[in-house]
């Protein structure tokens, strides 16, 4: 008998730590989709000063090309 009740008890516990993970995994899966929100506008922002400085620069188009492909040629050496 004490055994039915310990199975009982068990199957109780289950049922609460699946709650719990499906619980747990929506906040994380909300968390995520917001991180990616806020990563995208960080992105987004970025392209813009980015394609402000090159607006603004005296330099051409070629040139911060060329420095940029120059200066990943360096990284990877």
């Amino acid at each position: 008998m004490a055994r039915t009740i310990g199975m009982e008890s068990l199957l109780q516990k289950i049922e609460l730590a699946q709650a719990r993970v499906i619980k747990t995994k929506a906040a994380y899966d909300e968390a995520v989709g917001d991180l990616q929100i806020l990563l995208d506008k960080q992105d987004a922002l970025r392209k813009d000063e980015i394609w402000n400085a090159i607006t603004q620069s005296s330099k051409s188009y070629e040139e911060i090309l060329k420095l940029i492909i120059e200066d990943n040629n360096l990284d990877k050496e």
